[in-house]
């Protein structure tokens, strides 16, 4: 059985400026130094036009932890933008690429999605690299997504001990595309550490798109290229989300393969996976009802069951943001605003090397947000 052994702050905004208020879109990353890196954005609300990426580090397994003064660019080629996450993996010991998606803000007064077009603004994938634990960082680089639009990246890169590299992005429609919008799940594969990088190559699309499967999160699996994705998945026809699904498969140089999506029967949205030394597969689940929960889901069969009994309640929220939609009929402009409010969730996960797992998420008020933190003991 798994149970909480200790808690705390990541960053913690309340006695942060007004600018810094509003910390989400969390991520964790483990070093061969043993330091701890954990990426969000920030900024004055969520996905505000000037919001930034910032990084906090700890040095002693994640109890403590402190900003860095990391200053990420976030004008590219002339033009002022926001940045979303700040997705961190070391693709080798001392080498860390930073992730990001750049939005364009040419215009500060357009919101991320336009309701009647219901396209996002234009996005550039970015990455960046630190050999210092991630005191200080490189220019970004642009990231090749093809000739797809709407772009945005989905939860960390995954790595194997050949070092493989695979990066999670979805693709959608730009902002003043009138045309309907085509969802759909991708990774772009590196075989020379990030140096070059595969055309996309989907990782799910619903035949009709009727479904959307949202932010994929992917975690490596046992064998080279194995790796598992779990997805926000809405029913759009039917106005409503599905269950948490999830589909493994494996990357080669020479292509993808891919096992069946499934339907896990785990409610909720973002769901973070990771598969523990022991052949344990964890989910980090954020769950919107009332109350809101995040949740850690156990499966010892490679993913084929997830027994109730087993799931282990990491916090629960009572939602205080002027929510609108609720579990069905959902009208997915108005879902898109709440999208904006929710004040909670963004799950990360990450097995320690004594064995503990640990756990971050975003969780506050509509107006203030930090990022907090859990460590998970494996009985």
């Amino acid at each position: 059985m798994f149970e909480i052994a200790e808690r705390g702050v990541v960053y913690d905004t309340t006695a942060q400026p007004t600018e810094n208020r509003i910390a989400y879109f969390t991520s964790l990353c483990l070093l061969h130094s043993g330091a701890i890196l954990c990426g969000y954005q920030n900024g004055p609300g969520k996905h505000s036009p000037t919001s930034r990426a910032g990084v906090s580090r700890s040095l002693d397994q994640g109890r403590t932890w402190s900003p860095l003064p990391v200053k990420f660019e976030t004008v590219i080629d002339g033009i002022p933008g926001s940045l979303g996450c700040a997705e961190m993996t070391e693709i080798r010991p001392g080498r860390i690429i930073a992730l990001t998606t750049w939005f364009d803000r040419s215009d500060p007064t357009r919101p991320l999605f336009d309701p009647v077009t219901e396209g996002i603004l234009k996005s550039r994938q970015l990455m960046a690299i630190s050999a210092d634990d991630g005191e200080t960082w490189s220019s970004w680089r642009e990231l090749p997504t093809g000739d797809l639009k709407g772009c945005a990246l989905c939860g960390p890169a995954v790595i194997w001990p050949d070092g493989q590299l695979a990066i999670a992005f979805e693709s959608f429609k730009e902002y003043d595309d009138p045309r309907p919008g085509r969802h759909a799940a991708w990774v772009i594969v590196s075989q020379d550490g990030g140096e070059t990088f595969s055309e996309p190559r989907q990782i799910a699309q619903h035949p009709q798109h009727e479904v959307y499967y949202w932010d994929e999160r992917l975690c490596p699996g046992l064998l080279p290229g194995e790796f598992h994705a779990a997805f926000w998945t809405h029913d759009l026809a039917h106005q409503r989300d599905l269950a948490v699904h999830f589909r493994s498969g494996s990357i080669t140089s020479e292509g993808i393969q891919l096992e069946p999506i499934r339907d896990l029967g785990i409610p909720g949205q973002i769901a973070a996976p990771w598969l523990m030394r022991d052949g344990t597969l964890v989910l980090f689940v954020v769950d919107r009802g009332r109350p809101g929960t995040m949740t850690l889901w156990v499966s010892r069969d490679r993913g084929l069951t997830w027994p109730e009994s087993d799931k282990l309640l990491v916090y629960s929220h009572e939602e205080r943001a002027a929510i609108s939609q609720g579990r069905e009929n959902i009208d997915f402009k108005q879902y898109w605003e709440d999208m904006g409010k929710w004040s909670f969730g963004h799950p990360a996960v990450r097995q320690l090397p004594d064995g503990d797992l640990l756990a971050a998420w975003y969780a506050g008020s509509p107006d203030c947000m930090s990022i907090h933190w859990a460590r998970i003991h494996k009985g």
